[in-house]
């Protein structure tokens, strides 16, 4: 029983690693040009909940570490994309916040993959969708719980 448990989890992980390696390498082929799939995840993210965030928060919010953060940060407010700036309260901490330019490359960014998504839930069937979606919300879940 444990083999078979152990079989149909390395099954599991195999096809969420390959499907993951599999959009990133879609997406990023129709992206702006420049633009790489960790900067259009921080821009959306701020571009919907349009609230300043902490370089910190933004380092929690998508499971990478404080430097590889500050790193995409850096590209972003290069590009012109965020706007950084000094916690009033509390010097020691920056807020960062989506500029203008950083909104319009954005809805860019969602023009160019939106086709590319639209066609592989069109493929699978919206019913399939669906029923995938509670699945990979709940492993979602259940992988950022602290082991």
């Amino acid at each position: 029983m444990n083999e078979d448990r152990n079989a149909l989890a390395i099954a599991l992980f195999s096809e969420v690693l390959a499907a993951d390696q599999m959009v990133r390498a879609r997406l990023s082929s129709v992206l702006p040009k420049g633009m790489e799939i960790s900067h259009f995840s921080v821009l959306n993210h701020l571009a919907r909940n349009m609230v300043e965030r902490t370089p910190a928060q933004l380092a929690e919010t998508f499971h990478v570490t404080r430097g590889a953060m500050t790193n995409t940060l850096s590209k972003l407010e290069w590009a012109g994309y965020v706007h950084i700036r000094p916690d009033w309260d509390d010097a020691r901490r920056k807020m960062v916040a989506i500029s203008p330019a950083g909104r319009q490359a954005r809805d860019q960014a969602v023009g160019s993959i939106t086709p590319v998504i639209n066609q592989v839930v069109e493929k699978l069937g919206d019913e399939k969708v669906r029923e995938a979606l509670p699945i990979l919300r709940e492993l979602r879940l259940r992988l950022s719980e602290k082991p």
